[in-house]
């Protein structure tokens, strides 16, 4: 440490364990100190037994510049002392496993904490256990899947799944949540898109499913409901599968929005009386389940491929689409075209994008550029990128608290695992 260099005061707060707080004083640090260097101070003050990797926050934001860069950035006085807190960094993720498919894989689901889905253009859909051996194969959609949504479990046996495909059609599916070796074909199929099914998404109830189209429509769904009377002669007949008799019931929507003018690429259904929807029309809408109006109408200047719904509170909306910037709305802002955070690292498309399910502060994104990111919006630059693929990454979602699943245009599923960390 250079003996002549200016220095500023600080002191340290946080919201960690008592095993992990200094003491609330402050302390004379040089101002070339960033993050990595504030680090190595609070493991020194702890005197830890290994080296933990620590970020800091001023004024709700994360730092990534020099104390001094700090301080001319906020305009603060020479004489301030700066409050830091500090929180657990994110570690890099280590590859947990990598299962090759036989074409692109197009949809992956992390919602259940016993297993996960993955759908691919072979017409596929797969459910994985955390050993990475493949337990179930869903067999019946005669083109690739597009989107994969869990509809709850009515049993400790079986998970409810909803695929949609490029067939025009959805699939309902009971999943064994043991693992097996097993092919399976679906318990219900929903007709009545005239085009590629792009996505789909259940109720918090499991009763319900919303789908989207290349139509441009969005229709619903019940999932126990059957309309025997509408049923072609091919849905009407017995088939066989392993020696047992089975029919497959017809279900159609009992709702149609017709609102969007071009393909509607991405759902959420956050909370029953509302769904949100993304489209290649530039525009995200909120959707009143019950009167079927469209409450809320956001546009941007690019295509929207897909979107999350999270943040304090779920007020708020990510998109992304066919630029490599992700976008953060505001649904208390309605009427604005401009979101309220714009987060630009991705050098292609962003493909899909999710808020993490405990914390309201990170997201994941996906992009046609090969990486998977991970960004805490207290900060504009991502905490970790991933080379995920050697190609296109397609889709991707958080599995349990700490595991990252993607697919991609490589033929390849994989599963990274960070280091447990609290999620601030």
């Amino acid at each position: 440490m250079d003996a002549g260099e200016r220095q500023v005061q600080v002191r340290f707060t946080t919201r960690l364990g008592s095993d992990l707080r200094v003491e609330a004083t402050a302390f004379s640090l040089p101002v070339h100190l960033n993050r990595y260097g504030l680090s190595q101070i609070i493991n020194t003050l702890l005197a830890l037994d290994g080296p933990r990797p620590f970020d800091f926050l001023f004024d709700g934001e994360l730092i990534r510049t020099t104390l001094e860069q700090l301080y001319l950035s906020k305009n603060l006085s020479a004489e301030s002392i700066l409050v830091l807190e500090y929180i657990l960094a994110v570690g890099p993720p280590e590859l947990q496993s990598s299962q090759p498919e036989k074409d692109w894989v197009s949809a992956v689901n992390g919602v259940n904490p016993s297993l996960i889905l993955s759908g691919s253009y072979d017409s596929f859909a797969r459910a994985w256990f955390p050993d990475g051996t493949c337990g179930s194969v869903l067999k019946g959609h005669s083109d690739a899947i597009t989107s994969i949504a869990v509809a709850g479990s009515s049993n400790d046996t079986d998970l409810d799944v909803i695929t949609s495909s490029k067939d025009k059609t959805l699939r309902l599916w009971k999943v064994p949540l043991k693992p097996s070796s097993s092919t399976l074909s679906s318990v219900r199929i929903f007709k009545g898109h005239a085009a590629s099914v792009q996505c789909v998404a259940a109720n918090p109830s499991n009763t319900q499913v919303c789908s989207g189209s290349w139509d441009s429509t969005i229709k619903l769904w019940k999932i126990d409901s059957e309309d025997e009377d509408n049923e072609d002669e091919q849905a009407l007949k017995k088939r066989k599968l392993d020696g047992a008799k089975q029919s497959i019931a017809q279900v159609t929507a009992f709702t149609t929005h017709k609102e969007h003018t071009q393909c509607v690429a991405a759902l959420e259904w956050p909370e029953d009386r509302y769904i949100f929807s993304a489209s290649w029309d530039h525009s995200f809408r909120q959707w009143d389940v019950e009167t079927s109006i469209n409450t809320l109408t956001m546009t941007c200047s690019k295509a929207l491929h897909c979107l999350s719904v999270g943040g304090e509170g779920s007020l708020l909306v990510a998109t992304g689409g066919a630029d490599p910037v992700l976008r953060i709305w505001d649904t208390r802002m309605p009427g604005t075209v401009v979101p309220v955070l714009q987060l630009t690292s991705h050098t292609s498309w962003i493909s899909s994008c999710k808020w993490h399910r405990q914390s309201p502060k990170h997201l994941l994104t996906s992009s046609y550029d090969g990486t998977v990111k991970m960004w805490d919006i207290r900060s504009k630059v991502p905490l970790q990128t991933v080379e995920a693929h050697k190609d296109k990454v397609l889709c991707t979602d958080w599995w349990r608290e700490d595991t990252v699943v993607s697919g991609g245009a490589d033929c390849e599923f994989k599963l990274f695992k960070y280091t447990p960390i609290e999620w601030l």
